[in-house]
């Protein structure tokens, strides 16, 4: 019988060397995100559009754990400002490997009192930015012949009856739509997958009502909301070489929530 020994100290670096943009990544899961794959190697761009000294501070821990990266300020709305995003993104680190696209924004009101205003904002960051990040990294990733999209999207856009978010709803349908046909635009050398949380434990969702917290909650089998670094893992997954034959994916990440 042949003994295998493994140094279980040693830790995995799936991201050595690599490049990583992580769009809304000065919080929640967008700041998990991009530790997490600093974590493992990887350089990291992280993307903010208000949150200067949040955006800071995920830089300075990342540099902390002995990897690269840099704050860029960007509305991924505007095209000019993601073009110039990505511009000094490619001049810093020479490649771009990885683009996760996590920036939105959502606004919980009575359909009554939704404006046009509202939908137009929340379509505008949460599914046209996707288009427009997604749109500039390809032209980089096509120039390496390789290269890795994962989105997030919601459990909203899968089957989601919240008539307080239903742009919200909307756009984050549109962006698993989104995800299947630039998967198979973009293959066979970039893949393109995206996930669905469902209930996240971050600033989004902290200002929502306990009873409210409690009957949703019990909805979930394991009975609690995720933590931010569990998302994260499964977008970690999802661009590693582990996902090598993943592509146009949705993964669900909720709990089991019925």
């Amino acid at each position: 019988m042949r003994i295998y020994k493994f140094n279980s100290l040693l830790p995995i670096m799936r991201f050595s060397n690599k490049v990583v943009l992580v769009t809304g990544a000065s919080r929640g899961i967008g700041k998990a995100i991009a530790l997490g794959f600093a974590k493992e190697g990887a350089k990291v761009i992280v993307n903010y559009a208000k949150a200067a000294a949040k955006a800071n501070d995920v830089v300075k821990k990342i540099k902390s754990l002995g990897s690269d990266a840099v704050a860029i300020k960007c509305d991924v709305s505007n095209e000019a400002q993601v073009k110039r995003m990505f511009g000094v993104a490619i001049k810093r680190f020479r490649r771009l490997d990885v683009l996760v696209n996590n920036a939105g924004i959502v606004f919980d009101m009575p359909f009554e009192k939704r404006t046009v205003e509202h939908w137009k904002r929340t379509l505008d960051v949460d599914l046209l930015g996707v288009f427009l990040c997604s749109k500039y990294a390809a032209v980089q990733m096509k120039k390496q012949g390789s290269g890795n999209i994962v989105s997030i999207s919601s459990t909203n856009g899968i089957n989601d009856y919240a008539t307080y978010s239903m742009d919200y709803s909307a756009a984050k349908a549109g962006v698993i739509n989104m995800t299947k046909s630039l998967a198979e635009h973009l293959g066979p050398n970039i893949r393109v997958n995206c996930i669905a949380p469902g209930w996240v434990d971050t600033d989004m969702n902290k200002d929502l009502p306990k009873s409210y917290v409690k009957s949703e909650t019990a909805k979930i089998p394991l009975k609690r909301f995720s933590q931010p670094e569990e998302q994260a893992n499964v977008v970690l997954f999802l661009a590693s070489d582990e996902a090598s034959f993943v592509n146009g994916c949705v993964i669900t990440v909720d709990g089991g929530y019925r």
